[in-house]
């Protein structure tokens, strides 16, 4: 089976859509690699992200904000041999995203984001949010500067 590498932005953009979760590359405060997962919103080429106004990863994504995100989905295990372990293989399709945090401070900005990021997993587009709410969750958004997508099996 062969990689191909995807260019077409309506295919990269249906992998994404596709994905649950994405999972978000940084390098911590002491040049170390640290990746977590988060449910994500995506539209014209830029990543959401939200989450708890503190800890480690807000720390991380203030003093250096570049970060690598990546999608998969499709996997599907296949095997020419049932017999032979180096005849299994996993067929699937990606997206690595490369850009640099920004926070959203602005209260209706902020809503504005999360009602993309719940369009991701609902399909909704209108969503209701209580005052305190919104002020106490960090929002953010990643512009891509890069986009790298790849199928192996399809």
């Amino acid at each position: 089976m062969k990689s191909r590498f995807i260019t077409l932005h309506e295919e990269i953009e249906r992998i994404v859509k596709q994905c649950e979760v994405c999972n978000v590359g940084m390098i911590d405060i002491d040049n170390q690699p640290y990746t977590l997962p988060f449910n994500f919103g995506f539209e014209n080429d830029t990543v959401y992200l939200h989450s708890a106004p503190v800890g480690q990863k807000i720390e991380i994504l203030k003093k250096n904000p570049g970060v690598c995100i990546s999608f998969s989905t499709a996997h599907q295990l296949y095997k020419q041999s049932e017999d032979v372990a180096c005849s299994y293989g996993m067929k699937y399709k990606s997206v690595l995203i490369w850009g640099k945090v920004e926070f959203i401070e602005d209260y209706d900005e902020k809503i504005r984001v999360l009602n993309i990021i719940m369009k991701q997993y609902t399909q909704k587009d209108d969503f209701n949010y209580n005052s305190p709410a919104v002020k106490n969750v960090a929002v953010m958004k990643i512009k891509a500067s890069r986009i790298s997508a790849k199928a192996f099996g399809y």
